[in-house]
């Protein structure tokens, strides 16, 4: 170790820097988690000055190490190292420390400060996200990697807390990535015996380690997470291990420093406290009356990062271009993909289907569907928690992602949703376009994953079939009732339930056209009638919803109408118009986008001239009022399904052709009462 001018190591130094920003950034906030960055600050110093490949100048180089910080809490760890280290990130930002518009957020936000690689907080995600970040890269080496150039070698470490690894999420992660034996995945578990309520042990008691080898994973223990050489000797082994993920257990000591709150509690989630901040500095040795002291030889140290990373991507700049010259169109296709971009043309030539009263279930048209699209986007990955033969999301010809053959580009998650959903999101990140499959009602299991989808702008896919009560036998345990309008809820995610095949194309279009927000398909099991694709406009998902068929003259009553519902809206408007009644029926396959047109385009699909509405979904009636207004009437589900044949479980509960056209006379009555 070198010395400083006051006998103090320079590690040492640069490990008290991390600390005291941390915590006085904590306590101007009077906000935040000090205990964890105070106690993990030896292992990110070592990560960032010792171990990761990383060039501050270019957070987004494509063979740079990942780190996921999945005890988010301890964000101020993080900022830190991005500041002392030279990322753009400034001193002013580390003061603003969870402050409006800030970067330094009270959690890492993706995109939002650079550096980031995913948002994290929610505990567990980062550590299951870690995994998909590290399938991702294994991945992407069996793909493009050739004899002498590795263009695609790099590892993923992530710090996990004890709440990360007590979460479910994190657990059916772990598993598959243990199974697949995720070789460049390096977790290192933060073992402080401290939680935000107490010590852990009021209610977690298993050895962690012995749990990760149970998954498959090489698993070591460093006693003191103030030992640097323990720390790094445990790292190199980790990156010799090429057949396994490696968990390393860190005996750290929450609080480090501070006299009174070292080891507790109170070091978790609370300021220090402007007195226990200064006795602490004095026991760091530090000036206690100097705020976001950053000394000139720790800084000089850190920003040491910036010339060894311009060096490593420098050599690899030189490994890649050497690549490109002999083999010129994989270079190509890994540039696009690393640069978020998709072949020229990719596009072109929707499928389309013939009307046909034969019908197709959704689920179906989807399956064919991704198998245009799989030919056309080559990072197109996916599959399902254990219901590929359900959900239709093989890739037909692509071989199944297994342990050591990472070629293909079908995965099978097992029943694992909630860590899939994770998974798809670090996928995400590393270039990848995913989609995930499960029942619609399983959604639930996921929705941690999805909103943190939306929350960072990821254009995850999900394939949620058997899509309401239609599913029929398996009963209400399996048929959504509720889901879908919860889903809608999400800021920025786009749930889709095309009414048709043709739907279904522009939805997958849609979707993988869509590199800023996850795409939510929820697709019927059972068979619903092929619209006219001239019918059906090319825009029908960007705008939402769409006029499929109108009578003569103004309508007299308008009935909307989602997925399968759609066709009973069309057999409801033959009933009428026998009748002589003026109908418009309304195909509407995203709500979400058909909000965000403007007022004219909505006035054009529904006029408010016409009051009498009916809305059709076999689904919860949440957010159908802002379409139908009060003179209108929604048919759908107010309980639970039941279980039964599909076309007797919809007769059960009234949502049939002959109810709404019922319902829509009386909402011409109405309308017509209150005139």
């Amino acid at each position: 170790m070198s010395t400083t001018t006051d006998t103090r190591t320079l590690d040492e130094l640069c490990i008290n820097t991390i600390r005291t920003l941390s915590i006085d950034a904590v306590q101007k906030a009077n906000s935040g988690h000090p205990g964890a960055p105070m106690g993990l600050a030896p292992l990110a110093y070592m990560l960032y000055t010792r171990v990761m490949k990383h060039n501050p100048s270019d957070p987004d180089w494509a063979d740079r190490d990942r780190f996921i910080l999945s005890a988010g809490h301890a964000s101020m760890l993080l900022y830190s190292m991005l500041y002392l280290t030279g990322y753009p990130l400034t001193l002013d930002d580390i003061k603003n420390f969870r402050q409006v518009g800030s970067p330094t957020a009270g959690h890492p936000e993706r995109k939002y400060t650079p550096g980031i690689e995913i948002t994290t907080g929610p505990l567990g995600q980062g550590l299951a996200n870690s995994v998909g970040i590290a399938l991702a890269e294994h991945m992407l080496a069996a793909r493009f990697n050739e004899p002498g150039h590795d263009i695609v070698d790099h590892f993923t470490y992530a710090i996990a807390s004890d709440g990360d690894i007590q979460e479910g999420v994190s657990a059916e992660a772990s598993s598959f990535g243990g199974h697949l034996g995720l070789g460049k995945l390096i977790v290192y578990y933060d073992d402080n015996s401290i939680q935000l309520a107490g010590p852990t042990s009021l209610s977690f008691s298993e050895d962690v380690p012995k749990r990760y080898e149970a998954y498959g994973w090489h698993t070591a223990t460093v006693e003191d997470a103030n030992d640097l050489d323990a720390l790094m000797e445990a790292t190199r082994e980790a990156q010799g291990v090429e057949d396994r993920p490696s968990l390393i257990s860190v005996k750290s000591h929450i609080g480090f420093g501070s006299p009174n709150k070292q080891d507790s509690f109170k070091a978790h989630g609370s300021p220090l406290g402007e007195e226990e901040v200064r006795l602490t500095k004095e026991a760091y040795g530090w000036d206690p009356d100097k705020q976001f002291y950053v000394p000139d030889e720790a800084l000089a140290h850190f920003r040491e990062c910036c010339e060894r990373g311009r060096e490593a991507q420098g050599e690899w700049n030189e490994r890649y271009e050497a690549y490109g010259r002999e083999h010129g169109d994989k270079a190509k296709t890994f540039k696009m993909i690393m640069d978020g971009g998709m072949p020229d043309g990719w596009d072109h030539d929707v499928p389309k289907f013939p009307a046909d009263t034969k019908a197709m279930a959704t689920r179906a048209a989807s399956g064919q569907v991704i198998q245009w699209a799989a030919e056309r986007v080559p990072q197109l990955v996916g599959g399902s928690a254990d219901l590929s033969s359900s959900n239709l999301t093989d890739i037909e010809g692509a071989p199944h992602i297994a342990p050591g053959e990472f070629e293909g580009r079908t995965i099978s998650f097992g029943v694992r949703e909630h860590g899939m959903g994770a998974i798809a999101n670090g996928m995400d990140t590393h270039g990848f376009r995913t989609f995930v499959g499960t029942f619609l009602t399983f959604s639930d299991y996921m929705r941690g994953s999805v909103r943190l989808a939306a929350l960072m702008k990821l254009p995850v896919i999900y394939v949620w079939t058997h899509d309401s009560i239609g599913l029929g036998e398996d009963g209400p345990t399996h048929q959504s009732v509720e889901q879908i309008a919860a889903l809608r809820a999400i800021p920025r995610l786009n749930v889709v339930r095309p009414a048709d095949p043709n739907e279904t194309a522009l939805g997958w279009r849609f979707a993988l056209r869509n590199d800023e927000a996850p795409t939510a398909f929820a697709l019927s099991r059972q068979s619903v009638p092929t619209l006219d694709p001239d019918k059906v406009p090319d825009d029908a998902i960007e705008r939402g919803a769409y006029v499929y068929r109108d009578s003569d003259g103004e309508p007299e009553v308008i009935l909307i109408g989602t997925g399968s519902e759609v066709g009973l809206c069309l057999e409801a408007a033959d009933q009428l118009e026998s009748d002589g009644v003026a109908v418009r029926v309304v195909s509407a396959p995203c709500l979400d986008t058909f909000a965000e047109q403007d007022g004219s385009y909505q006035e054009e699909v529904l006029p408010r001239a016409c009051r009498a509405r009916v809305a059709v979904e076999a689904a919860a009636r949440l957010g159908w009022d802002r379409w139908i207004g009060e003179d209108g009437i929604f048919l759908g589900m107010e309980t639970f399904g039941e279980s039964g044949p599909a076309k007797e479980v919809y007769e059960h509960f009234g949502i049939t052709a002959e109810h709404a056209a019922q319902l829509a006379r009386e909402a011409i009555d109405r309308v017509g009462a209150r005139s």
